[in-house]
């Protein structure tokens, strides 16, 4: 890959790969320095990388990236102490986004980066096996499972009045 491939690269991919780590992080800064370092490494190793295949080589490190970050951050966590006084009990949502956001953050991570490949990005059953290193079959399975997760979420009334 030639220096102008590659910010052709940059300028083709970085919208996508930022949208699709931000949606499973839902930390702007942290989804920033994943997508810097998966363009970083694309630079480093543009030699080896052919231009056809930049797209699946980003979505990859960017990926495993974000894995690792979400990785170290379940080691890292805190813990508060909420009394009956402070929880928050039947909070509206009236907002479709907000709805559809719950839901998904109560995917587990992989089934949550299967279905924002799978129907935010439109890749192939094949390229999700290639980004994520499971297999086409183990891709439909979990994303048939997270996507039944979603609907009986969404399907309850109460979950979106």
């Amino acid at each position: 890959m030639t220096e102008k491939e590659y910010n052709e690269c940059v300028t083709t991919h970085a919208d996508h790969v930022y949208r699709f780590i931000l949606k499973n992080l839902r930390h702007e800064e942290d989804a920033r320095d994943i997508v810097q370092t998966a363009f970083e490494k694309l630079w480093r190793n543009r030699a080896e990388v052919e231009r056809e295949k930049s797209k699946s080589y980003l979505f990859t490190i960017a990926y495993n990236s974000m894995i690792d970050h979400l990785r170290k951050v379940k080691r890292i966590y805190l813990k508060e102490e909420f009394t009956d006084e402070t929880r928050v009990v039947n909070k509206p949502m009236h907002n479709a986004k907000a709805v559809l956001e719950e839901a998904l953050g109560r995917l587990s991570e992989t089934q949550r980066s299967l279905v924002m490949l799978k129907d935010y990005e439109g890749y192939s059953y094949e390229e999700i096996g290639q980004i994520t290193g499971l297999n086409s079959s183990q891709v439909k399975v979990y994303l048939h499972r997270a996507r039944l997760q979603l609907k009986e979420y969404l399907v309850k009334v109460e979950n979106v009045i």
